[in-house]
């Protein structure tokens, strides 16, 4: 199954509405399964340093195949993955706010989401997975749905 550029923009529609909801302003990032860019958004006046931000966090929960706030804790000095942060050229980040997207049990993309707190970026996340999450795919419109 392919993330289509089409189920990409509702994404990030539906993100952006949860986060105009709660009064902020985001970047948000959907990539495929081999965490390569679909689409991106960045809301009025959000901030600049939450591009990269975002993109990395879709980037990261796909890469490791897990939400990037499980990250946070075993990241910690002492912690098993202490320092997995500054490997792959610093691009993996262990802040909440990116989430993978998974269709028959399988990855098939991310969407990350940076420029509040990490709990109102998953919050903001988890209102595209719901959406994703809900959506019907066939065989013949997995490319348009």
């Amino acid at each position: 199954m392919i993330i289509s550029l089409r189920t990409a923009k509702a994404l990030l529609e539906a993100a952006e509405k949860q986060a105009m909801a709660m009064g902020i302003t985001e970047d948000i990032a959907i990539v495929d399964e081999g965490g390569n860019l679909i689409a991106f958004h960045r809301m009025d006046n959000a901030k600049i340093a939450g591009i990269d931000i975002a993109v990395n966090k879709a980037w990261t929960s796909v890469a490791l195949q897990v939400p990037t706030a499980n990250l946070v804790s075993a990241a910690l000095p002492g912690g098993p993955s202490f320092g997995i942060n500054t490997t792959n050229q610093g691009r993996i980040v262990i802040l909440g706010g990116g989430i993978p997207l998974i269709y028959n049990k399988r990855i098939v993309g991310g969407i990350g989401v940076s420029g509040a707190t990490s709990a109102q970026d998953i919050e903001v996340a988890n209102a595209a997975v719901r959406l994703f999450e809900s959506m019907t795919f066939t065989r013949t419109n997995t490319n348009d749905q």
